[in-house]
This record gives structure tokens, C-alpha cells and sequence, in this order.
């Protein structure tokens, strides 16, 4: 759950953080913290809550880099649906709803949320609770407060976080996770915790960090919060009508019939249901995958506020429950890679003499510049994308 981008300038803002002599309007580090204290006690917390937690506290310059590269915005969708979709994920879905079926039962029970669309959650934000961020809270927080174009939202963030100490529902050493703040095994900011955070396994403490029993119930409590409607989907794929000219977004919504009347079908030749208006999402227009959603892919959507996040957990949920994959393929002819292959490009290189270290899956600075020094040594165009085409150049030397 991690916030959206806004305007340019982080990187500005940063050096004027650093600067020896800054302007009036972007003090140092310091004395901007100092101005935290008096905000944090005007909002109730304790002198002690806040000296001990920004005790020898730096900034982070990495967090206001990476406002600019969020893979929700920046990344091709089928790059980013390759790795949040793959055969991996959905195996480990599987096997997660087996083993937490008796929890998931009472989440369903209490929340009315699909179970699949909650393991779906968590298998995207975290991978099962594997990938929960290693980063400090506090200071991610204090950095964006004092900095970048959102401090506004990063001090609501961290006086909530500070809030939360001071409580003792989670201990400091628990509070680690996203550059944004985002954290636990399905990645709360600190002031959706505060507010939707429940104590699902009633040991009187709401810790999504260590109780999966507490993190999806309080995923389920975001989702219906947020306007989930039990036993109704989230959308499905569609056919367009040849020369397709009609209206599409999120935000247009209109009647089944009216959708029928311009002529768009259900993909699987079934009627299409589902109570309530409907949207026509197009993620890549009219020549990829379309898609009829909607109240529950809101809802979705207010998890994270991205197209691409709520179609890779409604992909996903579909995937778990026995659904096959999207049909119409994306209009692209380098795709994505899943994990497992990602790996296997890794290794790859490192037998062509192209050092990315231990094959992780992850495409880091490493693994890109390797990527554009094999593309270079092929007489490939300079790029640094981990995709199909250069995958199969690696793979089989005459291919370019």
C-alpha cells in the first residue's frame, strides 16, 4: 500500500536538505525534526516517544528517489503482471490457502471478502510475508517529512507511527518496511493501521507484522471499508466490437445494457453479470486485454491507488480460485518474464561473463547494466529491459 507520485523535484528538494547554507524555506535536517517534536506533542505524544524514536535518526536520500520510480507507474503491465502473476505466486497462493483455510473461513464469515482476493493481497504486497521491508520507519518518515514534495503526508505518517509506539500495540523493532512507510505482511501505512488494523487472533495486540491471523483480517476490514461487496466480482475480460469508438476509464461507468448495446461480450461467450454500473478498463487500449470492473476493483484500487496493483490482485484472486489466464494477449512482442525466469536471464549472463551476482529474480543496477552490456556486445540497441527478446538472445547466441 504505498502512495501515488506527485509532481517533479525530489531530488532538488534533497540537496537543498543537505545544502551547507539553506534557504528559510527548506531547513536542514535538524532543525526540521526539531519542528516534528513540537508538531508530535501538540498531537499528544510524549517528549520521551518522540527522543527516543529519532534518537541519532538521519535522513534516507534513497527514499526521495524512489517517489520517482514506483513499478506501478513506470513499469510495461506486462512486465509488472509477468512477476506479480506467475506460476510461482499462485502455487504458493494455493498452498497458503490450505494452510491458513480456518482463518480464512472466519475472515470470510466476519468481513464478507473473498478469501482469495485476501491471500491475493498479501501474496502481492509481501509474497506470503517474505518481502515485508527492511527500512526503518521513522526515518523513511522523518526523510519525507522533511523533504520531497509530499511532507505533508509523510508527517501525518510519522506522527502515526509515533502514536503507535507510544501505544505499544507494535515494538519499534517491529516498524520496519517500504521506502514509503508502508509495512507488515500486507503493507499498512501507519494511519490506515491506526484506523482498520484488527486484533484477529485475539491476543489483545493488532500486530500484522508477526500474526497472519491479524493481517488478513485487517486487510479484509480495509476491503470492505473500502466498499467490497460480498459474492460480487470484481470485473472479467470482454470482447470489443470491431472499431470499437465508445467511452472507457475507471471513472465511466454505466449499465450493463448499455455496454451490451455498444456491443462488448463477455470473452467466454457467458452472459455478462454482475450487479451495479461497470467501467471499461483498457490498460494498453484497445488492441490489449479489456476488461468490464467494478465496485469491488474501487475497492481494490483503494489499496493501492494504481490500475495496474488492482488488476495484478484481481488476476491473481482469479488464479487461485482455478481461473486461467488473461486471453487476449498484450500488445507487445517482448514480453514479461516471471521470476523463475528472471532467474534463469540472471544466470545467463553470468556465464557469458556478465556479473550480476547471485541469481535473485530481482532486477537491480547490476543485472540492468549487464543487460545493456550483452545487448551492446550483439549490436543490440542500448536498453536495459529483462524481457523476452533478450532473454532469447541469451539463450540461443544466433538469435538477436
Amino acid at each position: 500500500m504505498i502512495p501515488r507520485r506527485g509532481a517533479s523535484g525530489p531530488l532538488f528538494a534533497l540537496a537543498l536538505l543537505f545544502a551547507g547554507t539553506p534557504p528559510a524555506e527548506a531547513a536542514d535536517f535538524g532543525r526540521c525534526v526539531g519542528s516534528l517534536r513540537g508538531e508530535a506533542l501538540g498531537r499528544g505524544i510524549s517528549g520521551q516517544t518522540f527522543d527516543t524514536a529519532l534518537a541519532g535518526v538521519e535522513p534516507d536520500p534513497s527514499v526521495l528517489e524512489a517517489m520517482d520510480a514506483q513499478p506501478e507507474f513506470k513499469t510495461p503491465i506486462w512486465d509488472y503482471l509477468a512477476v506479480l502473476v506467475d506460476e510461482e505466486r499462485i502455487a504458493d497462493g494455493r498452498a497458503n490457502l490450505e494452510r491458513w483455510a480456518s482463518v480464512l473461513e472466519q475472515v470470510e464469515s466476519r468481513y464478507g471478502v473473498d478469501r482469495h482476493v485476501v491471500v491475493a493481497v498479501w501474496g502481492v504486497e509481501s509474497d506470503f510475508g517474505r518481502q515485508t521491508g527492511a527500512r526503518a520507519l521513522v526515518r523513511s518518515l522523518a526523510t519525507g517529512a522533511c523533504a520531497g514534495r509530499r511532507q505533508k503526508f509523510f508527517r501525518d505518517e510519522l506522527m502515526a507511527t509515533l502514536a503507535i509506539l507510544q501505544s505499544g500495540d507494535m515494538p519499534a523493532e517491529a516498524l520496519r518496511g517500504s521506502w514509503a512507510g508502508a509495512f507488515g505482511q500486507t503493507q499498512f501505512m501507519p494511519t490506515t493501521y491506526q484506523r482498520l488494523a484488527v486484533d484477529f487472533d485475539g491476543d489483545g495486540k493488532r500486530d500484522i507484522v508477526g500474526s497472519v491471523p491479524d493481517a488478513l483480517g485487517s486487510t479484509a476490514n480495509f476491503l470492505v471499508k473500502a466498499g467490497w461487496v460480498s459474492a460480487e466480482p470484481w470485473g472479467y475480460e470482454v470482447r470489443l466490437p470491431a472499431g470499437y469508438t465508445g467511452p472507457s476509464g475507471r471513472r465511466n461507468r454505466q449499465a450493463l445494457a448499455q455496454w451490451r448495446a455498444r456491443g462488448v461480450t463477455a470473452l467466454d461467450g457467458r452472459p455478462m453479470g454482475g450487479n451495479g454500473a461497470a467501467a471499461l478498463l483498457l490498460p494498453t487500449g484497445k488492441n490489449g486485454p479489456a476488461f468490464l470492473v467494478f465496485g469491488n476493483f474501487n475497492a481494490l484500487y483503494a489499496y493501492n491507488a494504481a490500475e495496474s496493483y488492482a488488476l495484478a490482485i484481481a488476476h491473481l484472486s482469479d488464479r487461485l480460485r482455478g481461473g486461467t489466464a488473461f486471453k487476449t494477449p498484450w500488445p507487445t512482442d517482448d514480453g514479461g518474464l516471471s521470476r523463475a525466469r528472471r532467474r534463469e536471464l540472471q544466470a545467463l549472463l553470468n556465464q557469458r561473463g556478465f556479473d550480476v551476482g547471485a541469481p535473485d529474480g530481482a532486477i537491480g543496477p547490476r543485472t540492468r547494466a549487464a543487460i545493456r552490456a550483452f545487448r551492446a556486445s550483439i549490436g543490440l540497441s542500448e536498453d536495459e529491459r529483462a524481457g523476452t527478446r533478450v532473454f532469447e538472445a541469451l539463450k540461443n547466441p544466433a538469435a538477436k
